[in-house]
């Protein structure tokens, strides 16, 4: 079973066709790697996938459910999480008042968002359940101005992952981290279960075809290639474009 098909999706901006009729299928539990150079249309995709931006034409399916015309928090009620190239933290807040602020959005307390979140025992038990869980209960008292880019990386990732997601889109995990925080955050990537589906960008080659499945290529809005890793590495116009080797 497919858990997101994209269906002929394109994107204008004024008349810069940013995506122009993108067709792919994710199947259920794949890691599937999206590439290209800059300005591909990558984040462009990622935005009309996540709901941030509308697609001009074509259509999203999330687990046979059309869902091209919902609004992100309806997208993500449906199982669609997301990471951002940049973090999306709130620095004066703690760490734990971050993530528990990103499970007053998908559980039952949502309504009680007046109250402060500390008042909730049971989601804040939660909350440090997860952080506990990666290894990261030790900073949740800290502001998250305050700790090292690289940890912020791996919040980002816990806070999407709050929400129980069924797909999860990650947009450039690694960048700017250091070696370690590389190897740390690949590794919390490599034990998510598969029963969440992960549809990643990544500028790291050796990071990403260790990581996915299979393989899609953007350049300059289109699909121009599919395939697994083996497949991508030897594709003559992969090569050329977006690995700058012309083999002629």
């Amino acid at each position: 079973m497919s858990a997101l098909v994209i269906n002929n999706v394109s994107r204008n901006f004024g008349g810069l066709q940013a995506v122009s009729n993108v067709s792919l299928s994710v199947d259920t539990g794949e890691r599937r790697l999206m590439i290209g150079p800059n300005g591909a249309g990558k984040t462009t995709m990622f935005n009309m996938l996540s709901g941030a931006l509308a697609v001009s034409s074509g259509s999203v399916v999330l687990f046979d459910r059309d869902i091209t015309r919902l609004p992100p928090y309806a997208r993500a009620r449906m199982g669609l999480a997301r990471t951002f190239q940049i973090t999306n933290l709130f620095p004066r807040l703690t760490v734990l008042e971050n993530l528990l602020l990103a499970l007053l959005a998908v559980e039952d307390e949502v309504h009680s968002l007046y109250r402060p979140v500390r008042a909730s025992h049971s989601t804040t038990q939660h909350a440090k359940r997860l952080l506990d869980e990666w290894d990261l209960g030790a900073i949740a008292g800290k502001n998250a101005k305050e700790i090292s880019y690289g940890q912020q990386r791996q919040i980002d990732l816990v806070l999407a992952l709050a929400s129980r997601p069924k797909v999860i889109l990650l947009d450039e995990p690694t960048a700017g981290l250091s070696a370690a925080e590389v190897i740390r955050v690949v590794g919390m990537i490599r034990t998510l279960p598969r029963n969440i589906t992960i549809l990643m960008i990544e500028h790291d080659m050796d990071v990403a075809f260790n990581l996915a499945d299979r393989v899609s290529v953007l350049h300059q809005g289109r699909l121009i290639a599919e395939g697994d890793v083996e497949a991508i590495r030897n594709h003559p116009q992969v090569r050329e474009i977006y690995l700058g080797v012309d083999d002629e």
